[in-house]
């Protein structure tokens, strides 16, 4: 029998939130809804942040109103912008491609706001994100000094098209004790139909894919104007160091990328790498594309206990990526060492390299330089 608790459900107008306060509610719960204010480019015509539009606001507080929860919005623009905007732009100068998605779950979702509900009395926050927790008792001889005897795991969502554990990767033992993800045992058909069943009106509502900081979807325009350093021209050369042209930038190439380079050439190019020092990128024929071994640093283990012994385990490199097979071999607490069993295209470092064993996370890290 589920215990009824306090729980602030996070709300952002969209579909996925509001059925998962939905069911909170019917479920029995007493339930506060609550909706960050994030930051959002100054200077820009009608600019303002997806996350927190003043249509998905509005969306926010008349669902909250027709479930008959209280709602309250959080000012989270200074934290946002210290934690997420200057790890962008940073990740970007650093000439790395940052996950500005997995920092935010990492120090807005599962810090900032999590802290905050737990100073409503709440005992859990809940998200719309497609993802499951599973808590699972410990034998006396597991328990560690201290230990409560159980532990947290963190599972893909039955819906694999929309899971989203990858993302939450960074969550330990104590953000998942406090965490419920209520969509996370649906399809997504399937909660647009509780919707309607709710008789939410956002039912319809289509999801947003893209960086919510960003006014116009440019990441281009943006780095250009935040960190025109980002922006300077520079060589384009092979894996010789023969000169083939000129890039407009590092940050605006991706390994692996194949259209928008701008050479002419015989065979297909793609991008393999940069020199940051060098302000050079480089570039290679599909051959050359590839490697199996890659470094992981910043490791969060789920688990909270770190291996000390090489393992195998599924291993995603982006959010969209297809998993692939690979051996883990700990470094230290929070490095480690992968090797693939097959070439893989697109290791790309600054995106989050993800371990998985089944539907389980075991952890997640930062693709290392």
């Amino acid at each position: 029998m589920e215990v009824k608790t306090r729980v602030v459900a996070a709300m952002s107008g969209g579909v996925d939130s509001s059925v998962a306060a939905a069911l909170l509610v019917e479920q029995g719960h007493e339930v506060i809804g609550l909706m960050m204010r994030l930051w959002s480019e100054p200077g820009q015509e009608a600019a303002y942040n997806k996350c927190c539009s003043p249509e998905a606001m509005a969306n926010a507080r008349h669902i909250a109103n027709m479930l008959g929860i209280p709602f309250y919005v959080v000012d989270t623009k200074e934290v946002f912008k210290e934690k997420i905007v200057n790890f962008f732009v940073d990740g970007y100068t650093s000439g790395v491609t940052p996950n500005p998605c997995m920092e935010c779950n990492r120090h807005i979702r599962w810090d900032f706001l999590l802290n905050k509900a737990l100073s409503l009395g709440a005992t859990h926050l809940a998200t719309g994100h497609y993802a499951r927790v599973r808590r699972l008792p410990l034998s006396s001889w597991e328990r560690g000094p201290g230990g409560e005897g159980e532990v947290y795991q963190l599972l893909k969502a039955v819906d694999e098209k929309k899971d989203q554990s990858y993302v939450l990767s960074v969550m330990g033992q104590e953000q998942l004790k406090h965490a419920m993800f209520p969509v996370g045992d649906y399809t997504k058909p399937h909660i647009r139909e509780l919707a309607r069943k709710f008789n939410l009106p956002v039912a319809e509502r289509a999801d947003s894919q893209d960086l919510c900081f960003l006014s116009d979807n440019d990441y281009r325009r943006f780095l250009s104007e935040h960190a025109p350093q980002v922006a300077r021209p520079g060589p384009i050369v092979d894996t010789a160091g023969k000169v083939l042209g000129q890039h407009n930038g590092l940050a605006f190439y991706t390994i692996g990328q194949r259209k928008g380079i701008g050479l002419a050439a015989a065979e297909a190019l793609y991008v393999l790498g940069a020199d940051p020092n060098l302000n050079t990128l480089i570039v290679g024929t599909v051959n050359e594309l590839g490697q199996k071994t890659m470094r992981v640093g910043r490791i969060n283990w789920v688990s909270g206990v770190a291996p000390t012994e090489p393992f195998e385990a599924n291993v995603k490199i982006r959010y969209k990526a297809t998993e692939r097979r690979a051996a883990i071999t700990p470094l230290d607490l929070t490095r480690a060492g992968v090797t693939f069993a097959e070439p893989m295209r697109d290791i790309t470092p600054g995106q989050g390299a993800v371990f998985f064993d089944g539907d389980a996370v075991l952890g997640g890290g930062i693709i290392l330089k």
